[in-house]
């Protein structure tokens, strides 16, 4: 085999092309920098060692730049999978040695359920999830983090897995605001989220492709300040909650001790993780493969976030995904292929063998507050409004999922919320179009006559069927025939299936009582435009077989043989 054909297609073109590199080395050197708070935050999110956020930020990133679908996507620790995390292992003590165990099973069962589905080709799968309720599920998500953290800035435990957990925590505790942590808390939180949100003006001195880096320093700013501050003032005598020291170096690959027990308990969780992984990162993934111009397949994106989680979880991390948030933070510093992510990884190894000891002293509430002024952001606003100006079914899926995902907690959400959407595509099914149409002037094109100044004839009904027929519209699609052609004028019913794809049993008894229905009135049914697929189906059945009509090409074709004298029907 030769060596070319184990490269990725990007570092062929490397190879080719080295010039290319040069801008993905510094942008892979700042990432490193930008994205160690992040991880250290969402690790501390998740409920684990905040160690665990700099171990998913190296090799399963390295693992998904050389595999996965998409050649400037940046994964790694995310908001979204951290607070998953931390839902799934609600029963156990966050910290704790099985806790941390717990979590490594997790990425090792998404892992293993991602690269399943993308062996199996299941990437399809993405289609199923209504924009609405990712957007709604991601926006619940998002405020959930909000509310997760506010422990950490006011320095009060509190549950926060659910909007009535934090109502019986904060109902319950007797435990008061702790003032220093609060001060520092809601200080670094008031000024992250002036400079990211207020980025004109505060930054709007600097030259434009200049402003989004200011806003990315200041965060750097802010943590080394505060990092500084702790020992200079001596935060932990105040009792703020510090980061303690770092281990050095990488973990030792190693498989935690489990029971088939803890690996059903865990899996309906896994699943649900596993869902929301693939989607956050399909979505960004597609869209960058479209904004660029090249292939995206949804099948490689799940075999390269199985490995990745996998390989997250044998280094000692946990869930990683694809974020918005990283995604564009890898664009805004000049990423052109994965190399940049590659070096970024490297980057962050280099932090953390060699420069680790400089980080302990952080106090959470800076984590927090880094959080709570990145995922702002994924309360998606812009799609609700969207949805409801345009579609809104989509937007009541948008609701229903956001509303149950804050009060009731993410798994609820996220399973009330694809019920929604079943529910949803089911009712429009169910729902179905049928339009009486006409000739339009001279043409032999035929339209809705609600809609169009379109000719009808006289003793002619043509029905147009605008969906495919099965069990869960059967009946209501022969009420509104019965209805529809219930007039003694007619004698020709014709039914125009050009947008029916599929006719299932309960559809074709419904063709076959309403064909007799017809008989009984004096009247016959014909069949038009019926496609390839469908045809072959009813070709054998009695629809076809028991027919009182005929079955025409075209509507056109009915037209003219209808509408004058025949001796042949």
């Amino acid at each position: 085999m030769r060596v070319q054909n184990l490269l990725p297609h990007w570092v062929l073109q490397l190879i080719q092309h080295p010039r290319t590199a040069l801008s993905d080395i510094p942008a892979g050197l700042m990432m490193a920098v930008l994205v160690i708070p992040q991880s250290l935050g969402y690790a501390a999110l998740a409920g684990l060692p905040p160690i665990m956020g700099l171990y998913a930020a190296i090799a399963p990133v390295i693992v998904y730049a050389w595999i996965g679908a998409s050649s400037v996507s940046s994964i790694g620790p995310v908001a979204i999978t951290a607070i998953m995390t931390a839902s799934a292992l609600t029963g156990y003590a966050a910290g704790s040695l099985q806790y941390t165990s717990l979590a490594i099973i997790l990425a090792f069962m998404v892992g293993g359920i991602l690269l399943i589905a993308g062996l199996i080709r299941l990437g399809w799968i993405m289609q199923f999830v209504s924009r609405g309720v990712a957007s709604g599920f991601i926006s619940g998500a998002a405020v959930l983090i909000i509310f997760s953290q506010i422990k950490h800035i006011i320095g009060v435990p509190l549950n926060a897995d659910s909007l009535i957990d934090l109502f019986l925590s904060v109902y319950t505790s007797t435990q008061p605001i702790h003032l220093p942590t609060a001060l520092l808390g809601v200080s670094a939180t008031f000024l992250l989220i002036i400079s990211r949100y207020g980025e004109a003006m505060i930054w709007g001195w600097l030259p434009t492709q200049w402003r989004g880096f200011g806003n990315r320093f200041f965060v750097i700013l802010i943590v080394a300040l505060s990092i500084w501050l702790s020992h200079r003032m001596e935060f932990e005598q105040m009792q703020i909650r510090l980061l303690q020291p770092l281990p050095t170096g990488l973990p030792k690959i190693a498989f935690p001790n489990f029971s088939v027990t803890t690996l059903l308990d865990l899996l309906p969780s896994a699943l649900l993780i596993a869902l929301i992984a693939f989607i956050s990162s399909s979505t960004i993934s597609a869209q960058q493969a479209r904004i660029r111009g090249e292939p995206y397949d949804a099948n490689k994106e799940l075999g390269g976030l199985g490995l990745a989680n996998i390989t997250s979880g044998a280094y000692g991390g946990f869930v990683v995904a694809g974020g918005i948030s990283r995604t564009s933070l890898n664009l805004s510093v000049g990423a052109k292929t994965p190399l940049a992510s590659i070096i970024c990884a490297l980057g962050v190894l280099m932090i953390l063998l060699f420069l680790g000891r400089y980080l302990e002293g952080l106090p959470y509430a800076i984590l927090a507050a880094v959080i709570i002024s990145s995922v702002i952001s994924m309360v998606d606003t812009k799609t609700f409004i969207s949805a409801w100006q345009l579609d809104k079914f989509d937007a009541i899926c948008f609701g229903i999922t956001f509303f149950t995902s804050i009060i009731f907690g993410l798994n609820s959400g996220l399973v009330v919320g694809l019920l929604a959407s079943f529910a949803a595509m089911i009712y429009r099914t169910h729902q179905v179009h049928i339009a009486i149409v006409g000739r339009v002037g001279d043409s032999e094109h035929f339209r809705n006559i609600e809609r169009h100044e379109a000719t009808t004839f006289d003793g002619l009904l043509l029905l147009r069927i605008d969906e495919s027929l099965y069990f869960g519209n059967a009946q209501s699609v022969l009420a509104n025939l019965t209805q529809l052609s219930d007039d003694p004028s007619i004698h020709d019913i014709v039914l125009i299936m050009t947008a029916v794809n599929h006719v299932d049993l309960s559809a074709q008894e419904m063709l076959i009582t309403f064909n007799h229905s017809c008989i009984e009135r004096g009247q016959r049914l014909h069949l038009a435009e019926v496609k390839g697929p469908v045809m072959d189906v009813l070709k054998t059945s009695p629809v076809v077989e028991d027919l009182s009509g005929r079955i025409f090409l075209s509507a056109n074709q009915a037209v003219q043989s209808l509408t004058k004298p025949s001796t042949d029907l």
